[in-house]
């Protein structure tokens, strides 16, 4: 069978998505990269907010409407598992759901779908309860990078957010089975690995182990001394300990370069949202990181427009955000997820003043993340090259996180792949330019 998948959200979903296209390349299914000529189309969709909500519905439609005789359509991911309900009333072409719990399975949902003459078969909350098992590798490489995830689901209280209803409580996996997984990735060529979870830093508290991230990272980097960068991502504020801080600076390996969304900037806000309120703790965790690595670089994202946000709220956010200057900030305005206590608050605010505070922040960022890049001009950066063409190369150095973050232009084309050594001569908003010493 032939099959096209396609992955939209984050990093998490393409993890699995890749999982789901090693089982089928294994069990003999052939991708393919037109929809025309597929027996099987999956969507691994997105259900975080509504625009990604609306974006998963907007591929399914397209491809449930060039639908030829005998192919099948399959919702994965978020939407499958959260509001399947509202998939196959949406799309009634569907012919199978996997939630978010069961992309392993995806072999026999193909089988139940051929053998059963129901309109939709729906694999959604698993038997037996919920386990992060060690059996199948959760990773997913792009190019001379790749995204390692070390957890499932996720137990923070955030009054915001879907996330624990869509894949339950965090789930840590075994040290072995990341570490092995880690091993494979250098084998096989890889030069960083970003380290993945719906909060790394909850790692190993499902087990009662409070601080277990540094351990890992210590075992990953002894298990594969050849590996040149391994990127945090999605660390929780109050889980940011003494010991990982420490465990960053001992390791060369360990970019510095932390990933830590805050939400707001304003107490009272991240009250209402059930995050950490402690404002001048925030502070003092950025002192020390900026104490203990002095170049590294700190991205962030924040919700603007939560119920009840005030003006006085939204402008103490802004003066947060002058005052920290972080290296990048992604910005969302808030909306409303079923289910979620936010969604029942008081005081929602209308879109047009979500937008208009979401433009504001970005407009102030653009400039702090201007004169970051700035300071970059006269160093020389480590960089991982991921393209080149017309007499130019791109890649990433330390400071930028795969596909989110800027890049560093080479004014050379160069192999993909490679790290070479970059003076930086130039600034942007977001981008960098050099060139190569030799």
């Amino acid at each position: 069978m032939r099959y096209q998948l396609i992955s939209l959200g984050c990093p998490k979903n393409t993890v699995d998505a890749q999982g789901m296209a090693r089982l089928l390349d294994a069990a003999g299914h052939v991708s393919t990269e037109d929809a025309q000529d597929a027996d099987l189309l999956i969507v691994n969709t997105c259900g975080f907010i509504a625009e990604a909500r609306e974006e998963s519905l907007a591929v399914l439609r397209e491809l449930a409407a060039s639908l030829r005789p005998g192919q099948r359509l399959i919702a994965a991911g978020c939407m499958a598992q959260y509001t399947p309900e509202i998939l196959r009333q949406t799309i009634p072409e569907l012919s199978g759901l996997l939630g978010t719990r069961r992309w392993s399975e995806v072999l026999n949902l193909i089988e139940q779908m051929q053998q059963q003459s129901t309109p939709v078969v729906w694999l959604g909350d698993p038997p037996g309860g919920l386990v992060a098992s060690a059996g199948w590798p959760r990773i997913a490489v792009q190019g001379a990078s790749a995204y390692l995830k070390i957890a499932e689901g996720c137990s923070a209280p955030c009054a915001f957010c879907a996330i624990p209803a869509i894949k339950g409580p965090a789930r840590s996996r075994p040290m072995a089975a990341v570490v092995s997984d880690a091993r494979a990735l250098v084998a096989a060529g890889v030069k960083e690995i970003v380290l993945i979870a719906q909060d790394t830093t909850a790692y190993g508290r499902d087990q009662k182990q409070n601080d277990a991230l540094p351990d890992l990272i210590r075992a990953i980097l002894e298990a594969t001394p050849e590996l040149l960068w391994l990127r945090l991502m999605y660390t929780y504020p109050q889980h940011v300990t003494p010991r990982l801080i420490e465990t960053m600076v001992r390791y060369p390996q360990v970019c510095h370069y932390l990933d830590m969304p805050l939400q707001h900037g304003h107490p009272d806000v991240l009250r209402r949202m059930r995050r950490p309120h402690d404002i001048q703790r925030i502070l003092r965790l950025i002192e020390d990181l900026r104490t203990a690595m002095p170049d590294i670089a700190l991205r962030t994202s924040f919700i603007v427009g939560y119920p009840g946000e005030s003006e006085g709220e939204f402008e103490t956010l802004l003066d947060f955000v002058a005052e920290i200057a972080f290296d990048h900030v992604g910005t969302f305005t808030y909306s409303p997820e079923i289910g979620t206590p936010a969604a029942d608050l008081p005081g929602q605010l209308p879109d047009e003043v979500k937008m208009e505070r979401y433009e504001r922040l970005m407009s102030l960022q653009q400039g702090i993340s201007l004169e970051r890049n700035r300071a970059q001009v006269g160093r020389t950066l480590d960089v991982l090259l991921e393209g080149c063409g017309d007499g130019l190369s791109v890649g990433r150095s330390y400071r930028d996180a795969p596909e989110i973050d800027g890049l560093v232009i080479v004014t050379d084309e160069l192999p993909v792949g490679e790290m070479v050594p970059v003076y930086i001569e130039k600034a942007m908003e977001y981008d960098l330019q050099g060139r190569v010493i030799a």
